[in-house]
């Protein structure tokens, strides 16, 4: 992107998702880092963007008192140090702008960067103090905008929360969180002792000890964000230039910025590049930026509708369009591979063929599929390629028949010629007639690539043939009676053994493509159990990191004496081990659910080939 689009309007209080940036977001395929910034209007959000995007310009800087983004604005760009990722900019509109006048507005717009977002930047100006917390509001109204899970049936929403430990959950789900001070003009010291921006953040949000009312709405931010955002940076930015500079800060040679001004935006850019990660869901999974797109329109979609976006909906709901898609670009992969393929082939050929195709659309569904639990989606691309493959052994099947009826219909036109002349009707014209039917017969099979019907379309060959071969054979007077009878025992003994070996040309067909059909199942079982194990891990990691933010959360509150805190921590890190625990536990999934899809997979397989096997028998008695 040259440069940044809207992602998000904001129109009259209405948001909703502008068609060109979900286009954009569409044809990202690499994993996002998507580094969104809020604050209070006018605070300077915007030249910190542009700063990450290495651009001068791009993100409006608004001159004057009045805001200048609106909605959230996205910037993608190619990663400046990781490869095969893409950095995702969201520059949204300024909280607290006295012309919009509404709270309500600013909390989603607040809510949808944190949904978004894998880094929360929050932009203010001055000092951390408790007006500044305290412009930080719209973190106490979370639980109220944002839900992890959807409510149990028969429960209420809040009942749900309280049961899974919400602001446990929330530490799993929620970006990493740096607060940036700009035109900060103290001394970074707290009781005559330097510290640095962190400390001075930790300081910042320290509570205070006591149960009154003045004390709880002092703590209550402070708890929501420590509790939400248990990794915590800041950076401290004096002004960078003289104040009748500010209003042309975006066309400012660096020479016209203060350099401790420039080296903490370095610093900053930097933090950003090297610990901002890829933008994950529940459940670990790596979201690209499509998938993005996809969760950027159901959440306005949800607000719009009135109600509260839940993280595990969303991620159902994109599951859904992902799945559905990964089902069709597999298959097309399959089909345009196979599609390349000439016929008639044999059946080992098109064997390997079908094996390394299928393959390679079930490593393509792999990638782009999750959340597919009950195996749903794994099991309709099984039978859609099984049902591809049937429709290619029938058109293989048809080739082989019209490559070898125009064979044998061409190298045994001579003989027809012959039979019309009247060749063979004299004495010891059967023996002629057999030595020029053999003749063919030899050359037939001396012929290579003929595909899986060259034994069976022989065999109604010489069934054909038999009528002419009986006749001559009658009508030679040379033979005896008795040599007439064993001549008709030896035809009629070759044509039960080429109906033997067209027999058994069927069952070796057969059995051929039941074995590599066996060996592209349990490829897939290969497959799906790395898969499962990739997300088990991730699913395990997600919950450890979690733990470790509670517990180190649940130390500072027991060194600063909340031990009742404290205490109330412990349950939220119960829940997390429990939830750990079941992870743990549930390898039996994967047994109970994705073996028998695979295995109806298989089944459905062997009764496709089966049917056909039975069916060819049927009309050829």
């Amino acid at each position: 992107m040259d440069a940044p689009v809207c992602l998000i309007e904001n129109v009259d209080g209405k948001l909703t998702v502008c068609p060109g940036a979900l286009t954009i977001l569409q044809d990202i395929n690499q994993p996002v880092v998507v580094v969104g910034v809020v604050g209070l209007y006018r605070t300077g959000k915007s030249y910190l963007m542009n700063k990450l995007a290495g651009k001068q310009q791009g993100f409006a800087l608004g001159a004057t008192i009045q805001s200048k983004t609106k909605g959230i604005w996205m910037w993608a760009l190619p990663h400046p140090t990781r490869r095969g990722q893409t950095l995702v900019l969201l520059d949204t509109e300024g909280l607290g702008d006295v012309e919009k006048g509404d709270q309500k507005n600013d909390a989603w717009i607040f809510s949808l960067a944190i949904l978004l977002s894998s880094t929360l930047v929050y932009n203010s100006r001055g000092t951390i103090d408790n007006q500044a917390v305290e412009n930080l509001q719209y973190v106490t109204e979370l639980t109220e905008r944002i839900k992890v899970k959807s409510p149990a049936s028969g429960a209420s929403s809040s009942e749900d929360d309280e049961d899974e430990g919400a602001d446990a959950m929330f530490v799993q789900f929620f970006p990493n969180f740096i607060w940036t001070v700009r035109d900060f003009t103290l001394e970074l010291e707290i009781n005559s002792r330097a510290v640095t921006p962190d400390e001075y953040l930790e300081h910042a949000l320290s509570l205070k000890k006591g149960k009154d009312r003045k004390t709880n709405e002092y703590n209550l931010p402070r708890e929501c964000i420590r509790n939400y955002f248990p990794s915590r940076r800041c950076f401290v930015f004096i002004s960078p230039t003289t104040p009748e500079r500010m209003s042309r800060l975006e066309t400012l040679e660096e020479q016209h910025l203060s350099p401790q001004f420039l080296e903490v935006t370095s610093s900053f850019c930097q933090y950003i590049f090297q610990e901002s990660m890829v933008k994950k869901v529940k459940g670990g999974l790596p979201v690209t930026g499509r998938m993005l797109g996809h969760l950027a329109k159901t959440y306005v979609d949800t607000i719009a509708r009135g109600d509260v976006p839940c993280l595990e909906n969303a991620v159902l709901a994109m599951a859904q369009i992902e799945n559905e898609a990964a089902v069709k670009e597999a298959l097309a992969e399959y089909q345009a591979g196979m599609g390349q393929l000439c016929f008639p082939l044999g059946i080992e050929e098109l064997s390997i063929q079908h094996r390394q195709w299928d393959t390679l659309a079930t490593r393509t569904f792999m990638t782009r599929s999750f959340k597919d639990d009950s195996g749903e989606y794994l099991k309709a691309l099984a039978e859609a390629v099984a049902k591809h493959y049937a429709e290619l052994l029938g058109q293989n099947e048809d080739a082989s028949e019209e490559l070898c009826s125009k064979l044998l219909a061409d190298l045994s036109s001579p003989m027809g010629e012959k039979l019309q002349q009247g060749f063979y009707a004299k004495p010891g014209g059967y023996e002629l007639y057999c030595s020029d039917r053999d003749r063919v017969v030899a050359q037939f099979r001396n012929t290579l690539n003929k595909g899986v019907r060259a034994e069976e379309v022989l065999e109604q060959f010489l069934q054909a043939k038999s009528i002419e071969s009986n006749a001559i054979l009658q009508a030679d007077n040379k033979l005896t009676e008795q040599e007439k009878k064993i001549h008709e025992e030896e035809t009629r003994a070759a044509l039960l053994e080429q109906q033997r070996q067209a027999e058994e040309e069927k069952r070796l067909e057969m059995e051929r493509t039941l074995q590599e059909e066996r060996r592209s199942q349990e490829e897939k079982l290969h497959m799906m159990a790395e898969k499962m194990e990739e997300a088990a891990r991730c699913q395990r990691a997600e919950a450890e990191k979690a733990m470790e933010c509670k517990l180190q959360e649940q130390r500072d509150l027991l060194e600063k004496g909340f031990k009742d805190k404290a205490d109330l921590m412990s349950q939220e890190i119960q829940l997390l081990k429990d939830k750990n625990s079941k992870s743990e536990n549930s390898g039996n999934f994967f047994t109970k659910t994705i073996l028998p899809v695979l295995s109806q997979g298989m089944e459905l397989a062997s009764n496709i080939f089966q049917y056909k096997a039975a069916k060819n028998l049927m009309f050829r008695k």
